[in-house]
């Protein structure tokens, strides 16, 4: 019996003991939690009890060279459900489907989804945005946000690029500056119940956006519109695959204008610009809006023919190889090795000196230079002005030359590389060469963006690009001008000329691979003005139908585009006196001819020198005259007389 009773104390006892015990680690544990834990555990509780919604950030404009937007910002909203708090689940989704104009179906998945919050459409505009929130639909919300503009839609468009649904740059100036112009999101932040039901009349948190910063480029609206009209102009009427022009100042590398036609419409980017026959699986459409997207000036190789004789003219008058007064023949051939390398002249130029081969462009000239300067030199010079590198330009997608290894070299593939056949590079690789040549020797990194501007704390960052000088020596850069000159005064490139403005230029008439298919790329290469150049342009123009010859059909076109935009940059003519003389340039005060004869009127024509003088009605003396006795006119000008 005493040995029971011992038992049941020390049964009792040890419970005691073991309640003890763990009593005392419920106290600790939960001393640990309330005083050392204590705000870990409120944090949750917090965000628990909050909603966090985003506030879109306005993403920076981008601006042309005199400040004229190009890419903005339109105020929009996104419309979300948060199912927790959503009342009456049936008008919600019939408002929203009627507003929204999207299925009821669509909408239900959403309003029915078990999640925190769920997007139903972003970029609603503002008016729908407003009625729906007017509706007062419990657990639908409507949050400010930005949809991306281009106000002038196609301009271009391979070279600005565009967004996508979450704001964030797809491809060009958008994408390659995403860093300045994204902005920081802010957020709301929402009081809610553990169930997710936001408490009425509690306080929201509202954590401002950052806008992001604007671009300010180098790009000009106008020369932009001239050149696309061009190349638009030429393309049509030649019935030609696509047509390029790039616009740059040679001097520091600004791209005033990049033009790849067809365009597109930014504000419209998922839309093909050509119709389709036949419907289109996903992946076909995405094929063919990458190739509608691409900037074929910076992404596409191929073989520049006769505009590179540059390049190996500047390599042999490097290498002093040859001299302006070296003769040349020209049978309308040249045999290398065994093979027979034709001039684009076949009955051949004769007798030449090495200037009169680059005003004719002549293949058995360059065929002769280019042995003498040989590959290894050749190769030396095409380092020099960046053939084997990519130009650095500031926006994405960029390729890099196709040329032969040095090893495998022979006569033959040096003949053709000597006038631009057998190796390929970007248009732009080309003409940043080109500009080396004519600038006094500096190689510089094309580009659009000049500076960065925050709105909000008002600080500039001013973009560098590197250069590198004394690629070319000055002599030679002063003797290629001349050269180039020549071609456009008085050689293949005459078609470009424009009196006043000294225009230097090359052309060429590129065959497309395979050899033998007719297919061509038509174009001219001029800068301006010759002797000291601050603008160089290059137009590309892709299988031309009929005449093909760059001479021909791409030299005017660089030329009525210099005759627009060499004023508009505030470069004046020059006129020599023979182009004074032979174009009838000048000004003349006009004569007061009123009460003077038909007869005598025609007497004084050739004194004034006016281009043409109209006669308007039937009577034998002059009643009223248009230009006004006194006013100063150019030579040129027309004179309209009305008869009594």
């Amino acid at each position: 019996m005493i040995k029971n009773k011992t038992y049941n104390r020390r049964n009792i006892l040890f419970v005691v003991v073991i309640i003890g015990i763990v009593i005392t680690c419920l106290i600790g544990r939960l001393g640990y939690l309330m005083i050392f834990k204590s705000e870990y555990y409120g944090e949750r509780a917090r965000k628990i009890q909050e909603r966090e919604r985003p506030i879109k950030a306005p993403r920076g404009n981008i601006y042309d060279a005199n400040g004229v937007k190009i890419a903005g910002n339109k105020p929009v909203s996104t419309i979300s459900v948060i199912h927790n708090q959503i009342k009456d689940p049936e008008r919600v989704i019939e408002e929203l489907s009627k507003a929204l104009g999207i299925s009821e179906e669509k909408v239900r998945k959403r309003v029915e989804k078990v999640s925190s919050i769920e997007r139903i459409q972003s970029n609603v505009d503002k008016e729908i945005a407003d009625f729906i929130r007017n509706l007062s639909l419990d657990g639908v919300m409507v949050d400010e946000d930005y949809k991306r503009t281009y106000p002038f839609e196609t301009l271009a468009s391979k070279v600005i690029g565009f967004t996508g649904s979450d704001n964030q740059g797809i491809i060009g100036l958008e994408v390659a500056y995403e860093k300045y112009l994204k902005g920081i999101n802010g957020t709301i932040l929402t009081l809610t119940t553990a169930k997710g039901v936001e408490i009425p009349n509690a306080a929201e948190d509202r954590i401002e956006p950052i806008p992001g910063s604007d671009l300010y480029t180098s790009i000009d609206v106008n020369i932009q519109k001239y050149a696309q009209q061009a190349a638009k102009k030429v393309m049509e009427a030649k019935e030609a695959k696509s047509a390029k022009i790039i616009v740059m100042n040679p001097q520091d590398g600004r791209i005033y204008a990049m033009v790849n036609v067809p365009e597109f419409d930014l504000n419209n980017p998922y839309e093909l610009n050509y119709k389709v026959s036949e419907e289109l699986s996903d992946e076909k459409k995405n094929e063919l809006l990458n190739g509608m997207w691409r900037n074929a000036c910076i992404s596409d190789t191929y073989e520049p023919g006769s505009i590179f004789k540059i390049v190996t003219a500047t390599a042999a008058l490097e290498e002093k190889v040859v001299k302006l007064t070296d003769n040349f023949s020209c049978p309308g051939f040249r045999m290398v090795e065994d093979r027979r390398i034709h001039c684009h002249k076949r009955t051949g130029h004769g007798s030449e000196t090495f200037v009169e081969g680059i005003k004719n462009s002549c293949n058995p000239v360059f065929i002769d230079i280019g042995a003498r300067v040989g590959p290894k030199n050749m190769y030396k010079h095409y380092k020099k002005l960046g053939l084997f590198r990519k130009t650095g330009i500031d926006v994405p997608g960029e390729a890099n030359s196709i040329m032969h290894n040095i090893k495998d070299i022979g006569a033959v593939e040096l003949a053709t590389m000597s006038f631009g056949q057998s190796i390929q590079i970007t248009p732009l690789q080309l003409l940043t060469a080109a500009s080396a040549v004519i600038n006094g020797g500096t190689i510089i990194t094309p580009h659009f963006g000049v500076e960065v501007k925050n709105p909000e704390t008002k600080s500039t960052k001013k973009l560098t690009f590197k250069t590198e000088e004394n690629v070319v020596s000055k002599e030679t850069t002063k003797t290629m001008k001349m050269l180039l000159e020549e071609v456009v005064r008085d050689g293949s490139g005459i078609r470009a000329y424009l009196p006043g403005f000294r225009v230097g230029g090359k052309t060429a008439t590129s065959q497309k691979l395979p050899r033998g298919n007719n297919k061509y790329i038509s174009s001219f290469l001029g800068f301006a003005p010759a002797d000291n150049p601050q603008v160089i342009a290059m137009l590309l123009l892709d299988e031309p139908v009929g005449i093909y010859y760059g001479g021909t059909i791409a030299a005017p076109v660089i030329a009525e585009l210099f005759d627009n935009i060499l004023p508009y940059l505030g470069i004046e003519p020059r006129y020599t006196e023979e182009e004074m003389k032979e174009y009838n340039i000048g000004e003349i005060t006009v004569p007061n001819l009123v009460g003077k004869s038909k007869k005598e009127v025609e007497e004084l024509k050739d004194v004034y020198e006016f281009s043409y003088i109209y006669y308007t009605g039937k009577g034998k003396v002059v009643k009223e005259q248009f230009p006004l006795p006194g006013e100063k006119i150019n030579k040129n000008s027309d004179l309209i007389l009305y008869m009594e």
